[in-house]
């Protein structure tokens, strides 16, 4: 038997009564699908052949309606990379949740670092409460602006710093999944560094470009944030492009100690030392845990004055993103469907051209008794093949383009200074391709079946 050889998992079924016939209709059903695929194959081919003919016999116009379709496949998949990206980031999720604790009545959060020992904890009281692993799962951070030289300070010349304990970096931020294997390793041992010498600092490679700075050379920054404050650096790593490639990561003792100096050095404390913690961030397993540590920071008497906050990350991002919500409507409701509706229009007046011109041809063709639905595959094969390649190519292209030469598409929204191009975008554009070429060509489509004979040849006489 035929199953015999292909499965030997199917041999019961022979060896037991009333199995033969059930594996007879499995070979009939087998041999019938093989079969009708090879008497289509030749079909398919022939169909094939007369579509590649007519769209190389129009070469500009095939190539001019081919490019659009890429470019605006490209601007949309461009625009659904920054849509699903902050779709996902403000998604709650189930386990593994991210929560932010922030000072609450103020923006921005400014809350004396002495919190940060009981919240990287959680802040249990009771033996039953949730206990956070400050080791693992939690980070403080602290922002801090400087800049190259205060008597001229430029976008290229200044820089940004999460003040934050460094070994947290690869355990604790987000995208470190999306950094190659060297990159990770380079980081790591830069951590350990920077552990040794707080004067130590990670720079991103757009930062460095910008400043026209290198691995190994010293800076010396001055505060914005923190007016008075000028510490020394060295730049240990270049952290690669994409999220981070603006960023920079300076160790939370550095500035511990630069606040420690400005106090001997001006006999008072600076105007921040009692607000130097902006953020805190926990990991909880899953939100049973979340809502338990929130109720135990929330009401603890600890954290009064100032009063803390805690939420989830994608309520946090939530927030930070709305100043940009509308603009994000609009893209998402606005700019993609007038994007769709404008490919759609393209290829409708391409196919529309191409079936006046050949209104001859397709009476002939019905002459020689090619039917109404052949005539449709011919038109409609024409747009589907070029949507389907040119979605393909425009899809493939934008992910080679800006993922592996530009390191992400640099389009800054809140905190998120790149967009990596996901996986997904090479079925968006083959997706896009086909669904507008199929809406533009139907009627032209339609109106090349119902081209009557006698009309065509009446005009010629």
């Amino acid at each position: 038997m035929f199953w015999e050889q292909l499965d030997g998992s199917l041999l019961p079924l022979v060896r037991t009564p009333g199995a033969t016939l059930q594996v007879t209709i499995y070979e009939f059903l087998i041999a019938f699908v093989v079969l009708g695929g090879l008497a289509i194959i030749p079909q398919s081919l022939f169909y094939l052949g007369f579509i590649l003919r007519n769209l190389w016999r129009n070469k500009i116009r095939t190539a001019l309606t081919g490019f659009a379709t890429i470019v605006l496949v490209l601007v949309v998949t461009l625009v659904w990379t920054v849509l699903v990206f902050l779709a996902n980031v403000t998604s709650e999720k189930a386990n593994n949740l991210k929560a932010i604790v922030t000072e609450r009545w103020q923006i921005p959060s400014q809350m004396p670092y002495s919190y940060a020992a009981r919240l990287t904890e959680g802040a249990p009281r009771e033996p039953g409460d949730v206990r956070i692993d400050p080791a693992n799962d939690a980070m403080t951070w602290a922002f801090f602006g400087g800049t190259l030289d205060p008597q001229n300070r430029t976008r290229e010349n200044s820089l940004f710093f999460f003040v934050m304990e460094p070994d947290r970096f690869l355990t604790m931020m987000d995208g470190i999944d999306e950094m190659s294997p060297t990159d990770v390793e380079r980081i790591r041992a830069a951590i350990a560094v920077m552990e040794k010498d707080v004067t130590q600092v990670m720079v991103g490679h757009d930062k460095l470009v910008a400043m026209g700075k290198k691995v190994g050379e010293s800076m010396k920054i001055s505060g914005l944030n923190y007016q008075g404050i000028d510490m020394e650096c060295t730049i240990c790593c270049e952290l690669p492009e994409g999220r981070y490639g603006q960023a920079a990561v300076m160790p939370r003792e550095r500035l511990n100690r630069a606040l420690d100096e400005y106090e001997r050095k001006n006999r008072k404390a600076h105007p921040l030392a009692a607000k130097c913690l902006n953020l805190v961030w926990l990991r909880v397993p899953d939100t049973k845990a979340f809502q338990q540590v929130e109720r135990q920071i929330t009401t603890s008497a600890e954290f009064k004055s100032p009063a803390v906050k805690i939420e989830t990350a994608s309520s946090g991002v939530a927030g930070f993103l709305d100043a940009y919500k509308d603009m994000l409507w609009g893209l998402q409701w606005i700019l993609v469907p007038f994007i769709l509706a404008t490919m759609s229009l393209i290829i409708a007046m391409a196919i529309s051209i191409s079936v006046r011109e050949r209104r001859k041809e397709i009476a002939v063709l019905k002459v020689l008794g090619f039917r109404p639905g052949q005539i449709l595959i011919l038109v409609l094969g024409e747009a589907l093949m070029v949507g389907g390649i040119c979605g393909i190519i425009g899809s493939a292209g934008t992910i080679a383009y800006f993922n592996l030469y530009l390191g992400g598409f640099k389009f800054p929204i809140a905190f998120f200074p790149a967009f990596l191009i996901p996986n997904e975008a090479l079925w968006w554009g083959p997706a896009i391709g086909l669904g507008t070429a199929l809406i533009g060509s139907l009627t032209p489509s339609l109106s090349a079946c119902n081209i009557r004979v006698s009309e065509v040849f009446s005009r010629i006489s």
